[in-house]
């Protein structure tokens, strides 16, 4: 009604949502494949730069699942873009424990977050995850880190994409894995909170070979699982590159990977996973084009500019 000035009725609500958001899906679909073609003129302007990021900038990608009619759950990859600042006095730092704690590095808070999310695959992905980045300026921003968890799809498209981006294994991620083998492999409920909790710390403070060798020797023996804990350990071997938290903490890089997480439930779930609720296949992009560009803070610019 805001947009078009009067009211209208669900069903004319329906009609223009999902025509506009056709029209959005259409024009990122053909910048995307466009930034990819050997053939398009490099020097030509395809994306139009909106919110630009100047000073630092962290990027998270992660997946969602939408019922599609035609073929049960399906996974939606989403990209979030934040500007990051320095954390004001007055705004609480809490450990990751929760307590609070005065350390000597910068706190950062991450802001003017936008969205871009769709029914894509992991290359699919790629080409509209560096269009969202074009989008938000990142090639002359200065600073870029990327909090993800550790699946390698992510990690490799966004090496692709902003090879100068400093990647990061999620915190809560790196967290859950250690909590989980202490759950599987010492009974005793106060041991295994010392044991995580050491562990953690460990971790926190960039101890990471003390972390290591405690899981090496770690007895597996009584864990129900013991295939998990094995992968589980084996995680923080594939992963101690991107798990030097002291150092991303001083320098002022995020560790966590909410902004994306959060935007999953917020942007898709709360609105394409609803009781009930299922979607046509040739619905689902526009649908996700629409809310990317509404949560984002561009309905009105989108809407003014679109034909």
């Amino acid at each position: 009604s805001d947009a078009t000035g009067c009211e209208i009725s669900r069903e004319s609500l329906r009609k223009v949502t999902q025509g506009w958001g056709k029209k959005v899906s259409e024009k990122r679909e053909r910048e995307a494949l466009a930034l990819f073609d050997p053939h398009e003129d490099p020097n030509a302007k395809i994306v139009a730069v909106t919110d630009p990021i100047a000073k630092q900038a962290s990027i998270s990608t992660d997946g969602g699942f939408v019922h599609v009619r035609e073929d049960g759950w399906k996974e939606v990859k989403m990209t979030t873009i934040s500007s990051v600042r320095p954390k004001n006095k007055s705004e609480k730092s809490t450990d990751q424990k929760g307590m609070p704690y005065q350390l000597p590095e910068q706190e950062m808070m991450l802001e003017e977050h936008s969205y871009q999310v769709g029914f894509w695959d992991a290359a699919q992905m790629r080409k509209y995850q560096y269009r969202a980045g074009l989008r938000r300026d990142l090639e002359n921003c200065p600073t870029i880190s990327s909090s993800n968890d550790g699946a390698l799809w992510i990690k490799r498209i966004t090496k692709e994409n902003f090879p100068e981006a400093v990647q990061i294994v999620d915190w809560f991620h790196a967290a859950e894995k250690i909590w989980k083998i202490g759950k599987e492999t010492i009974s005793n409920k106060n041991k295994r909170k010392k044991w995580a909790e050491e562990r953690l710390d460990d971790l926190w403070l960039g101890q990471l070979e003390n972390v290591q060798t405690d899981l090496a020797n770690l007895d597996i023996s009584p864990a129900v699982n013991p295939d998990d804990v094995k992968r589980a350990i084996g995680y923080f071997d594939n992963q101690q590159d991107r798990m030097k938290y002291n150092q991303y903490r001083l320098a002022g890089y995020p560790i966590g990977s909410g902004t994306v997480e959060s935007g999953i439930n917020g942007v898709v779930h709360h609105r394409m996973k609803r009781q009930g609720r299922g979607w046509k296949r040739d619905n689902v992009n526009p649908m996700l084009a629409a809310l990317s560009e509404l949560h984002s803070g561009r309905f009105r610019q989108e809407w003014k500019t679109m034909p």
